[in-house]
């Protein structure tokens, strides 16, 4: 299967909420959204449904609708961060800190020809 890469550098197809998805597994999705919610932010297992953080995706985990990357990257019509023509920007720096990985992934798809 081909890596699906978020916006953020993110390999989406290792994420819980992906494979839940996929897996149609009612019981991973309320298991993540008792994890992931907290008293100001809710997530219900009807809010884990995603099928990738890309343009094309019909179906994207709540906190991915909202997410200024994500966003911006729909905006400009661009498969991920790494082919954007400002990469790296100020956007992506709590994603980068939080996550190096997403960083050295976007980095090598912005030095491709």
């Amino acid at each position: 299967m081909e890596k699906i890469i978020a916006y953020c550098g993110l390999i989406c197809n290792d994420c819980p909420a992906y494979i839940a998805t996929k897996s149609n597994d009612s019981e991973q999705k309320l298991k993540l959204s008792k994890e992931w919610s907290s008293p100001n932010y809710q997530v219900s297992p009807e809010d884990i449904n995603c099928t990738g953080c890309h343009a094309g995706s019909q179906t994207v985990f709540k906190f991915c609708n909202e997410c200024e990357i994500r966003m911006c990257g729909v905006d400009k019509e661009i498969d991920n961060c790494g082919y954007c023509n400002e990469y790296p920007c100020s956007k992506l720096d709590i994603s980068f800190n939080n996550s190096p990985e997403n960083k050295e992934r976007l980095d090598q798809i912005n030095k491709e020809p």
